[in-house]
């Protein structure tokens, strides 16, 4: 068979250990996880069902490389995420099993046009062009759970420039990772190569052209991105 134009590659991430890359089928992201960052966005950070946008898969970029600053905003910001990897396909999953279905976890990065979101936010529209844009996705290597087990407390923290921004503790997820993959599952079949960011602390704020941004999850390492000039 042959195609009217090349295929674009598969994107993919690093695995920690391995010479073997793990490809991005999608990007789930879960919105307002954290009751103190619902609070800033100006929502009730009460445990109501959890909502979830998504990013192209080619929107991933490896940690150490610089981002341009995007188009069509004036308000570019950071948020430090959690990003739990899925290794093995399920749909209708039960939380006790769900970490049987998660292959490992990566540190990631939320970027995001915050100005075009909350525009469309306050519209009833999409997220798409805040959330859904090109290099928006950073996400470091993946630590296999077999390495690092499944993490659900120690400290997620977000540097610019030095200077920390955003600091708090995995336990503090409103939504565990269990119950995310478990209640996502319900509506999407997942699928080995789903990444799924599970949300972002309080902090959230501006980047600019000529800042590094660097987010630290406990016993996962870090990740730095540069900001470059806009495109």
């Amino acid at each position: 068979m042959s195609y009217i134009f090349p295929p674009a590659p598969v994107p993919t991430v690093p695995v920690v250990g391995s010479e073997a890359l793990l490809p991005v089928r999608r990007i789930f992201c879960v919105g307002r996880n954290y009751a103190a960052h619902a609070r800033e966005m100006g929502k009730d950070p009460d445990r109501e069902p959890p909502f979830f946008f998504t990013k192209p898969a080619d929107a991933v970029v490896m940690s150490g490389e610089t981002i341009a600053y995007p188009p069509e905003t004036e308000n570019f910001h950071y948020e430090a995420e959690l990003v739990a990897v899925i290794g093995t396909a399920g749909r209708n999953i039960s939380r006790e099993s769900t970490l049987s279905h998660v292959f490992g976890y990566a540190i990631g990065n939320d970027l995001t046009r915050r100005d075009l979101q909350l525009a469309a936010r306050d519209k009833g529209r999409p997220w798409d062009f805040g959330k859904a844009f090109d290099r928006s996705a950073v996400i470091g290597p993946v630590h296999p759970a077999e390495a690092i087990g499944h993490p659900h407390k120690g400290f997620i923290r977000l540097a610019v420039n030095g200077t920390v921004k955003q600091e708090a503790d995995l336990a503090e997820l409103i939504w565990s990772v269990p119950e995310v993959v478990s209640i996502l599952s319900h509506s999407i079949a997942l699928r080995p190569g789903d990444l799924i960011m599970t949300g972002t602390p309080a902090g959230v704020g501006p980047l600019v052209a000529g800042d590094i941004c660097t987010v630290a999850i406990e016993g996962m390492g870090e990740i730095t991105s540069t900001i470059g000039p806009r495109e």
